[in-house]
């Protein structure tokens, strides 16, 4: 029989070690740390200012461009927003918002004054109008601007069910070797607009499937590799145009690509995206059967 105190102290490590077991969480599965990553993507696509709420791109011509739901606007609202919200107003490649007498126009947040110049998306930050459940946001596209209008009540966001992709795979997270341009190769990129912009690739992956050697041309940013790509299941069980994939800067000269991670781009969703379209040399001759499906939310 153990003495009162060697009881005692006996308890109290059980006591410890139950903690500990309790506290224990076995480490996530790779299909389940794909799941995890899956679930953020879906929630960011359905956030607030997640695509599934953009009902509206409206380009501006110079001068002002009257926004509301009556007809004749230049930038059209919903229907149920005010008849004219205000006026915005294109001159010099800068855009200026004046809104209507009486209605509760906010700009980041704040009581919107007079005539106020608007930041576009490509400034940081750039500014959001809001009234009820809509918001407004300048674009910015080569020498064109434009009104993104966003509610958080659209149909789309309001009838989205979940998202669908191919089963997980650890065959599809491949490591792929990198091959540095240098310098950085200045990549032509088309969007869906018809515009083209040349943007900086710090190298070429490539990675082997089958036995057969492919390569795409990624775009930098920051601190990530960007892949547009277009295979042989686009059109098919993918999106048409092809698909975007993210990834990590290379590492001792290798590139983690996981194709399971292969996401729809905007467009996908919603036609009021402007989308880049894949490069020639990033249409592989081959079925990447890994990443997410195309449900026929959107259209190019």
């Amino acid at each position: 029989m153990l003495r009162p105190r060697a009881a005692l102290a006996w308890a109290m490590a059980l006591a410890s070690l139950a903690a500990t077991l309790a506290g224990f969480q076995p480490a996530a599965s790779y299909v389940e740390l794909i799941q995890q990553w899956r679930d953020r993507h879906q929630a960011d696509l359905k956030a607030d200012d997640g695509w599934l709420t953009v009902v509206g791109l409206e380009w501006l011509h110079d001068g002002a461009n009257r926004a509301g739901s009556a007809p004749g606007s230049a930038v059209r609202l919903p229907a149920d927003a005010p008849a004219s919200l205000g006026v915005f107003t294109l001159s010099a490649g800068r855009v200026t918002f004046e809104p209507a007498p009486g209605h509760p126009v906010q700009i980041n947040g704040q009581p919107a004054p007079g005539a106020s110049r608007l930041r576009p998306d490509t400034e940081r930050p750039s500014d959001r109008l809001t009234i009820g459940t809509l918001s407004l946001t300048l674009i910015e596209r080569g020498d064109r601007f434009g009104i993104r209008v966003r509610d958080r009540q659209s149909p789309a966001r309001l009838a989205f069910t979940d998202e669908r992709w191919y089963p997980t795979r650890e065959t599809w997270r491949i490591s792929a070797r990198f091959e540095p341009y240098q310098p950085p190769k200045m990549l032509p990129i088309v969007n869906v607009l018809g515009q083209v912009e040349s943007q900086a690739s710090p190298g070429a992956v490539v990675f082997t499937l089958d036995g057969r050697d492919y390569r795409l041309d990624p775009i930098g940013q920051g601190r990530r590799l960007f892949f547009n790509f277009k295979d042989r299941t686009s059109g098919d069980t993918t999106y048409p145009a092809g698909r975007f994939l993210y990834a990590d800067l290379p590492q001792n000269g290798r590139v983690a690509l996981d194709f399971n991670k292969a996401e729809n781009p905007p467009c996908a969703f919603t036609e009021f995206a402007t989308c880049p379209l894949p490069p020639k040399q990033n249409q592989l001759p081959v079925r990447v059967e890994a990443g997410e499906l195309y449900g026929g939310h959107g259209q190019l």
